[in-house]
């Protein structure tokens, strides 16, 4: 008699991810003071934030007082001084940017206005905290930390200021209609500015007390452009402007302010020398933001994630609660107990939702802790070339060199260049510059479009005022997100340059291998279909680069953007993918250290694999329409001319031959193009194209179309467990 063999039991996800999971996700399991951050960035968040909204303070754009209590919870609860040294009343040691992140991801988690709010006066920091001398820097940190017991002081407020009343503003931050002249130049003293600067769309502008500002000189005593900080007391106007009348952020403030004043030279960042007579500032304006917008914008993607994955509970509450009251769905049957959960598109749908927000939060995690390695590296680095001196031709030729050196150490050549800081540094900074755009490209513009997505899963609920989770509202704050700190436009243009970089390339090769190792240890996270999308990108961007278009006109060009930004797109799926299958690792390998997770782990880490399965298929899809389409669809299609026809078959040659080969004129009229002795043929565009050199590409998008095999099965498990995830009673802050 056989023995009885015992099914394995099915683990399903049993609770929404909380704290642990996210700590060992996002890795900072390890870091206690980012954790007790967190917990009091939420209790703000979903204490007086939360009831600010479901007041309705977002009915007013005006900064009211009830709006501005939120300054004080910030500063109780250390929000405002997570930007700060220890030493100017901050109390994270070394970089923040994953610290800033995480507050960012708490309070949008509710209302991204209060989030925006919070992180704009860091944002006013950036320029002082990045290309300031150590003077301005000690001097406005200090100013700006809340007051220390016995301290009767307010702290400081600030605001950054670069956006121009021009049409179509912040389209282009290379254009400053502010403007910098010499007021007054003593001789053996201090020159003094005057500052003419009209700002558009300033957050904090209600209550800043100083600014930083952009602008360019309108005096042949100044070089160039630069920003200069002002104060609220500087002689001559400090305007803080009438406020926007935007339909979204109203937790912020946001105004268009005046600024015509008189400030020491000493005020611009970073300081400045004088040659010949004129004022050269260390740094200009477009320095200075490209190191402040390279971090800040990775906090403005997450603000989106947070928004996709806030908005789960709520979807779920509302699919089993639908039918509850109606004569049919009696108590104790499945109408009653799942509601819309019982069809099938209302599960799937939600679980796209869920996966996008779970990779876009991967990613933007990510990005954020390559710049917390990075910072430490980018200050040796400075202090090596400021010890080698380096300036002119020999700048130009280290930088060759530094690449190449980059180059041979990534190729397994020379290892001896493991400890070269400017090695190092090279390498991080590739990634680095095309992480942050990525994920601010991707999870705003990507994530707003799948905002609506759960929005339009609530039902007419979710357009409404008293909508569970306010998703309304954080649909219509996405598009906003979708434009801070540079449009969409913006970050492809950076990712065209930088994803070209072939230190960058090199490290996405071994991604490319990294994948292929993931898919034969856990076929189950799409890995497999991840990576051939990856290669197919790689050869995509090598053919673009090298290949002309039917014109002759070379197709990788920065002016081509119907090229260059469509291939950038395509490089967000898969970066946001990759990410989100590395988290979901980490979390089988260090799950089980945690007891506390040790019960629910089988099936929270299958469900989270099945998500990676989904995004990954979507990641692959995307990328193989995008590349086709560049791939082919700039070669021009064969008409029925003679060059066009050269390829085809006459079918007087085709009946000479059946005599030899009996069935062969039938046969090719079903494969090839045939022309009929009359002249005609079948009825389309022209002869099927046949592209020389694509073979690869074809057999690419083949293999990778059978790559997807599974991926639908993933959803269908994940869409099952979304039917039996527990979830509270209510939402853990008021609706």
């Amino acid at each position: 008699m056989g023995l009885a063999v015992k099914e394995a039991k099915t683990e399903y996800l049993r609770a929404l991810p909380g704290d642990d999971v996210r700590q060992i996700l996002w890795r900072f399991a390890d870091r206690f003071d980012l954790q007790m951050l967190v917990q009091s960035a939420r209790a703000v968040a979903r204490g007086p934030v939360a009831r600010l909204v479901a007041q309705g303070a977002r009915h007013t754009h005006d900064w009211t007082p009830e709006k501005r209590t939120l300054l004080q919870a910030f500063d109780e609860s250390g929000i405002t001084s997570v930007f700060l040294e220890p030493s100017q009343g901050g109390f994270i040691e070394g970089p923040k940017n994953l610290a800033l992140a995480l507050v960012a991801f708490e309070l949008a988690w509710v209302d991204a206005g209060a989030a925006t709010g919070s992180l704009a006066g860091f944002l006013a920091l950036s320029p002082i905290h990045e290309r300031g001398t150590p003077e301005q820097r000690d001097y406005y940190m200090s100013r700006c930390a809340p007051a220390q017991p016995g301290e009767s002081r307010e702290p400081w407020r600030g605001a950054f200021c670069l956006t121009e009343p021009l049409p179509y503003v912040g389209v282009e931050t290379g254009l400053l209609g502010g403007k910098v002249r010499v007021a007054e130049w003593k001789p053996g003293e201090e020159p003094v500015l005057e500052v003419n600067k009209r700002g558009r769309f300033i957050t904090n502008a209600a209550f800043a007390n100083f600014v930083t500002a952009a602008v360019e000189s309108d005096d042949p005593r100044i070089k160039g452009t630069c920003m200069v900080i002002l104060e609220e007391d500087d002689p001559g106007t400090f305007d803080h402007g009438t406020p926007t009348r935007k339909l979204v952020h109203q937790l912020s403030s946001t105004g268009d302010p005046i600024f015509n004043l008189k400030v020491p030279a000493s005020r611009m960042v970073g300081g400045y020398s004088i040659k010949d007579g004129v004022i050269v500032p260390r740094y200009s304006h477009g320095e200075i933001i490209e190191a402040v917008f390279r971090r800040t914008r990775v906090t403005v993607g997450i603000m989106t994630s947070a928004k996709l994955l806030s908005a789960i509970e709520p979807v779920i509450r509302y699919q089993r609660t639908r039918f509850r009251g109606g004569s049919i769905a009696s108590p104790g049957s499945p109408r009653y107990e799942l509601g819309l959960q019982l069809k099938e598109d209302a599960v799937e749908r939600l679980v796209e939702v869920w996966a996008t927000g779970e990779a876009s939060a991967s990613l933007g995690f990510a990005a954020a802790r390559v710049f917390d390695q990075l910072d430490p590296l980018e200050r040796r680095r400075d202090e090596v070339l400021a010890e080698r001196k380096l300036s002119g031709t020999a700048a130009i030729k280290a930088r060759r060199q530094l690449q190449k050196d980059a180059l041979e150490y990534l190729s397994g050549k020379r290892p001896d260049l493991a400890d070269e800081v400017t090695i190092q540094y090279a390498i991080l900074d590739s990634v680095a510059n095309v992480l942050c755009p990525a994920c601010k490209l991707w999870n705003t513009g990507h994530g707003a479009q799948m905002m609506r997505e759960a929005v339009s899963l609530m039902g007419g609920y979710g357009i409404t005022e008293d909508c569970p989770g306010f998703l309304g509202h954080k649909w219509m704050d996405a598009q906003l997100e979708a434009t801070y700190e540079g449009p969409e436009a913006v970050q492809r243009r950076q990712l065209s340059i930088t994803m070209a970089d072939d230190v960058f390339l090199a490290q996405f090769r071994e991604w490319i291998r990294e994948m292929r190792r993931v898919a034969n240890d856990k076929p189950g996270t799409g890995a497999c279909a991840l990576a051939t999308a990856m290669q197919m990108w790689l050869w995509t961007l090598h053919h673009l680069l090298h290949s002309t278009d039917a014109n002759g006109q070379k197709l990788y060009q920065g002016a081509r953007q119907g090229v260059t930004f469509p291939l950038a797109d395509a490089l967000c799926w898969l970066l946001a993918s990759r990410c989100q299958i590395l988290d979901a690792i980490e979390l089988e390998r260090k799950g089980p250290e945690n007891p506390a997770l040790a019960e629910g782990l089988p099936g929270l880490t299958a469900f989270l694999t099945d998500l990676c399965h989904v995004q990954a298929a979507r990641a692959a899809g995307e990328v193989g329409r995008i590349c086709a389409s560049l791939v082919f669809g700039y070669n021009r299609h064969p008409a029925w001319d003679t060059e066009g026809c050269a390829a085809c078959y006459q079918a007087d040659d085709l009946e000479a031959m059946e005599a030899l080969i009996p069935g062969i004129a039938a046969l090719a009229r079903g494969y090839v193009d045939v022309i009929e002795s009359d002249g005609s043929h079948v009825a389309k565009a022209g002869p099927c194209v046949r592209s020389a050199g694509l073979d690869q590409f074809s057999r690419l998008r083949s293999r990778m179309d059978g790559c997807l095999t599974g991926s639908q099965l993933a959803k269908d498990r994940a869409a099952e467990a979304l039917t039996k995830v527990m979830i509270p009673e209510a939402l853990d802050y008021p609706a």
